[in-house]
């Protein structure tokens, strides 16, 4: 039997509804659930460090106790989470990391290497620093994509593409692959193409709807003028337009800015909580 296998990511603020709303996906789609539980390891305090060349650490008594403490609070936490997926008859499986934030990318993209497709749990935008580097991981450091406000009601009957020939949308489209040929319709949308061979071409979407075409999908493209407004809020209301059930797009088309600052059309498309999107690098 085949089935993909999704990425969860959470954490143990989690909340069991969202938890179960996934786990039910699963069980209803035959897809394998596999729950990344990541949570922040408790910080030393500041006076546990020395001051160099002679300063060495002075790490609290309790130090190792505190530790254990998040540890086991994090496995009962994971032990519930196994339950709602017992509950929910999914096929799944409960992984946790206790790290620091800027390690957090490590732990989700061995995850990551392994599964299909990975979703972000909605509190995770509670945690910038965790999301940037959860957000790292799956982008820089695995071939899959993710999704945030994700639905969990059933497969997109529309979905809208926000193409510009860039390497990021070609992997978002791919990425997608599951989702464009069993919906209904597929939008491709480029906004302020750029005619040219170097850059969008004569007829900008037509050679990656010629493509879906291949694969069985009914693709319309369209070309929007922005008028100057943000892409971020162009690209929303045409697929609110367009009845789209998921947007893909290409994420941080530049190179790596999401280690530096989340900025620009990515960062406006994932904090918005109305349409759920779909990002590759």
């Amino acid at each position: 039997m085949s089935r993909r296998t999704i990425l969860f990511v959470m954490t143990s603020q989690t909340p069991d509804a969202d938890v179960s709303d996934v786990a039910d996906m699963a069980a209803r789609d035959g897809t394998h659930l596999l729950c990344l539980l990541v949570d922040a390891a408790p910080a030393l305090p500041m006076y546990a460090y020395g001051v160099p060349p002679y300063g060495g650490m002075n790490v609290p008594e309790n130090w190792q106790q505190t530790v254990s403490e998040a540890q086991k609070t994090q496995k009962t936490r994971a032990d519930d989470v196994e339950k709602l997926l017992s509950k929910s008859g999914a096929s799944g499986e409960v992984v946790v990391a206790l790290t620091a934030s800027v390690d957090a990318k490590h732990h989700v993209a061995r995850c990551a290497r392994v599964s299909d497709e990975a979703i972000f749990a909605a509190n995770l935008r509670d945690s910038p620093e965790f999301f940037r580097e959860a957000a790292s991981g799956v982008l820089f450091h695995s071939p899959i994509g993710f999704q945030v406000n994700a639905s969990t009601a059933g497969q997109p009957g529309c979905v809208f593409v926000a193409w510009d020939s860039s390497e990021a949308a070609a992997a978002a489209v791919h990425a997608a692959l599951p989702y464009l040929t069993s919906a209904r319709d597929v939008v491709i949308g480029c906004f302020d193409p750029v005619v040219t061979a170097e850059r969008d071409g004569q007829d900008p979407g037509t050679d990656v709807a010629t493509w879906l075409s291949h694969r069985g999908c009914n693709v319309t493209v369209s070309q929007f003028p922005s008028g100057g407004r943000p892409i971020a809020e162009c690209i929303q209301d045409r697929a609110k337009e367009a009845g789209a059930d998921l947007v893909v797009m290409g994420a941080y088309g530049h190179a790596r800015m999401i280690q530096t600052v989340f900025g620009g059309t990515t960062r406006s498309m994932v904090e918005q909580t109305e349409l759920p999107v779909l990002l590759a690098h």
